[in-house]
């Protein structure tokens, strides 16, 4: 395939990637840090600049934005649909279930694009 792509992998996952395609999947997914990641710029001595941007910001919301997906994953009518449905009466709608949302439409997304034989590597850091 030879591309790179930019954006929101579900979109991109949903768009341009046919069923049962990909050998390998490296996931290093966000972690509901509840923090912004920032890239530091250095002067020409190698010392700190004050300039920064936000690189990631590792914090979840329950909005439309969460809202969407979920009603996606519950008319899927299966076991991660009914999953998602529990977490939702148990938890909320709050930033872990924007969280779980976020992650579940994304598993299934994942497992639609690799094929049989393909692996998937998760990378967890240590609480």
């Amino acid at each position: 395939m030879n591309t790179l792509y930019y954006g929101d992998n579900l979109r991109i996952l949903r768009e341009y990637i046919k069923d049962e395609t990909v050998d390998l999947i490296y996931l290093d997914p966000p972690y509901n840090s509840n923090r912004n990641y920032n890239v530091l710029f250095r002067d020409e001595s190698g010392a700190e600049a004050e300039a920064q941007i936000t690189a990631f910001e590792d914090t979840w919301h329950w909005n439309e934005a969460a809202e969407r997906p979920y009603h996606d994953l519950i008319l899927q009518a299966d076991d991660v649909s009914r999953i998602i449905e529990a977490f939702r009466s148990f938890i909320g709608t709050n930033q872990m279930m924007a969280y779980l949302v976020m992650m579940a439409a994304r598993r299934g997304e994942l497992h639609r694009v690799l094929k049989p034989t393909g692996s998937l590597y998760l990378h967890c850091d240590p609480i």
